[in-house]
């Protein structure tokens, strides 16, 4: 096909078809420099996008497409077929991919489009869809600070959703949570049902009604005291989407993603929290059954329900999907909770029937150890380990992704999408495939970097899971410095026994140390690898190298180097060696100032502003704690002229004893001093 080529689309253009149309026009036009043409007669077009008739010999099974050619003399036509709009959805896309070269995300990784003149399908054999091993397989867009604070507009508007959705349709996808406990005004829920989503819920909003206090601000968040309450905000859920297609989550947690009896202390056993949760739920199903025609039904086995279902305090109506989850860190077992970790097995039992399937991260936000900014810290061998465990125990029939803000955490979206797709994976030959989609050059290398990723990460623990994301050197570096400033340095900081164990709050600050070594040691090694390669590079391949491979590689650094100077500082003002602790803490303050000034870096052309709203790793958070614990330090031995550390440390000999108070009464600022103060301690070694 060459020239401008023609599109016949269906005779009745449903919505999720349109945005497919939408999108095929647009890659073509990127590919050949020119729109298709859109014609209604199939005779004229070179590709015919149509409902399948009993002659196409297409699968009659939801969601399955075909495509079929044919040759008229040197005229060549493709017509893509589906029995439904979705099947429709995943056959353009197909098309686009394949034939066009417009891969799964084109647009997070800023893929090089090439261009051509012609568009050539001689010769191409049919095709018939695969079966998807999981029926129901989507994202969960959470934890979606950057997503919302990369433009103006609140809640996110209609330019940041699309391309959301179109990588989702283009993974094959099929249903979404778009977002965490958005404003209902926004557009996220009618546009992800607009593209032929099916949509489900957050666990801690069953049935997606709103949250009780919320509606009832001041009441007590009790379905014991108020069970109408409760209801009355279920049914009108119900009633607001009872005509679409919905996965509904039935679940009874506390407000906040909690667990209700933190706030209802009668519920003191499990006995009692399992029948409880069993009445809430079978509540909500009878509700559900009411109201809408052939549901589906989840339930979401997180937490501290799983435990519960496990001990056989929960029971459940026999057609729900019953949904496990992974600990956050990727190990389908249960999920730390502050410093209790059971690690209980989170997969159904041999002899526990009916439907499963699995809430699966690649990212995660627990105040921590999760990654948030940066790629998921396990292999991809790791990964395929455990997914397909998950299915060996039953779990294909839904797999939901939490996969965060989309940019950060491609590579394992994608090992994902070849998982619910297809059962099973190769991880080299999908590495190297994934790597030759987005990357020109040096293509070996870049692979490299994504296999060692693994290698360099913080081993905290004892599992192969105990691996540190970015909030590790954030979040508990922040509680180190809360905790000293705050005078208690007499006992531990309670709050992270879950990484060092009972131990002193010295030895909390020795351990931190020592991670921090590692992790300074390991991934400089890794960046200096990353910066070689980057020397060999240019133009797209070397901004897709610095936005994907070194900006989460010098996050992970900075944060790493940045913490153990935070704890040499400390073991410094222990001493009351307060100038050199001074200087420790505006190291560290300058080793997280530079992982702050690489997510700048990063935000360039259509990416402005993507990680301005970092509120959950929050590097400007750590920054400013460090900055007040040097501001703190300077006090305890510079106080108050700010002046006493230039004249002890750095005026010369010959002007100590001579100098005029009222000509020398211009202290440094807190950087200049610390700069000074470095270069002099360095000279006493």
């Amino acid at each position: 096909m060459e020239g401008i080529i023609s599109l016949c689309p269906p005779d009745h253009l449903a919505t999720p078809v349109r945005h497919a149309m939408n999108m095929l026009t647009r890659d073509i036009l990127h590919v050949l420099g020119t729109e298709p043409r859109v014609v209604k007669d199939q005779a004229n077009a070179e590709i015919v996008i149509r409902y399948g008739s009993a002659s196409d010999g297409c699968a009659v099974h939801p969601e399955a497409f075909a495509l079929r050619y044919t040759h008229d003399g040197e005229k060549s036509q493709l017509h893509i077929v589906a029995h439904d709009d979705l099947g429709l959805v995943y056959g353009i896309l197909h098309v686009s991919e394949t034939v066009l070269g417009i891969h799964p995300f084109w647009y997070w990784m800023d893929q090089p489009i090439q261009q051509r003149s012609v568009i050539d399908v001689h010769g191409c054999e049919p095709y018939d869809s695969p079966v998807a091993k999981v029926k129901f397989r989507g994202w969960f867009v959470n934890d979606e600070v950057c997503l919302i604070g990369w433009k103006e507009a609140y809640p996110p508007s209609r330019e940041v959703w699309l391309p959301v959705f179109e990588a989702l349709l283009r993974c094959g996808g099929n249903m979404v949570i778009p977002g965490t406990d958005l404003p209902k005004t926004g557009i996220h829920l009618e546009l992800a049902a607009e593209m032929g989503l099916w949509l489900t819920h957050h666990h801690a909003e069953p049935l997606g009604a709103e949250m009780f206090l919320r509606a009832y601000t001041g009441r007590s968040a009790s379905y014991k005291e108020a069970p109408e309450l409760f209801e009355k905000l279920w049914l009108e859920a119900i009633e607001k989407q009872k005509d679409q297609n919905i996965l509904w989550v039935l679940s009874f947690r506390g407000q906040g993603d909690k667990p209700f009896w933190e706030n209802d202390p009668s519920f003191d056993t499990p006995t009692k929290r399992g029948e409880m949760i069993s009445r809430v739920i079978y509540r909500q199903y009878e509700m559900i059954k009411e109201a809408v025609e052939n549901p589906v039904y989840c339930v979401a086995l997180y937490g501290e329900i799983a435990e519960l279902y496990k001990g056989g305090y929960i029971d459940l109506p026999r057609d729900v999907i019953k949904i496990w989850a992974d600990n956050g860190y990727g190990k389908m077992v249960s999920r730390r909770h502050g410093n209790l970790n059971l690690r209980m097995p989170a997969l159904p039992d041999a002899e526990d029937g009916g439907r499963h399937g699995i809430y699966y991260h690649v990212t995660f936000h627990d105040l921590q150890a999760s990654n948030h900014l940066t790629m998921f810290q396990g292999s991809a061998a790791f990964v395929k380990e455990e997914v397909e465990s998950a299915f060996e125990a039953g779990c294909s029939d839904y797999l939901l992704l939490n996969c965060g803000n989309i940019r950060q955490h491609v590579y394992m979206l994608d090992i994902i999408r070849e998982l619910w797709l297809r059962g099973t994976m190769d991880t080299g030959t999908h590495l190297h495939t994934f790597v030759g989609h987005y990357y020109r050059n040096h293509q070996e290398e870049i692979s490299d970097l994504y296999r060692t990723y693994t290698e360099a990460s913080i081993a905290y623990g004892p599992h192969a899971d105990d691996l540190a994301g970015d909030e590790f050197y954030h979040h508990p570096a922040r509680r180190l410095i809360g905790h000293w400033l705050q005078g208690r340095t007499s006992e531990a900081d309670r709050g992270l026994l879950w990484a060092t164990g009972e131990v002193s709050f010295a030895e909390q600050m020795q351990w931190f140390e020592q991670r921090g070594e590692e992790g300074h040691a390991s991934w400089s090694k890794w960046v200096q690898k990353c910066e070689e390669l980057l020397g060999k590079l240019d133009g797209d391949d070397k901004q897709r190298v610095l936005d994907h491979l070194w900006l989460p590689g010098v996050i992970h650094q900075t944060g790493s180097e940045g913490l153990l100077w935070l704890c040499r500082s400390y073991a410094a003002a222990r001493s009351k060696e307060y100038a050199q602790a001074f200087v420790f803490a505006s190291r560290s303050m300058w080793c997280y100032d530079r992982g702050l000034q690489a997510l700048r870096l990063a935000e360039h052309g259509k990416w402005a502003d993507f990680y301005r709203a970092d509120w959950l790793t929050n590097i400007a958070s750590t920054v400013n704690n460090v900055d007040t614990l040097r501001r703190f330090l300077r006090m305890q031995g510079d106080s108050p002229d700010f002046f006493h550390w230039y004249k002890e440390y750095l005026m010369p000999e010959t002007e100590k004893y001579i100098y005029l108070e009222n000509t020398h009464r211009n202290p440094l600022s807190d950087d200049e001093l610390a700069n000074q103060l470095q270069h002099y301690f360095q000279k006493q070694k």
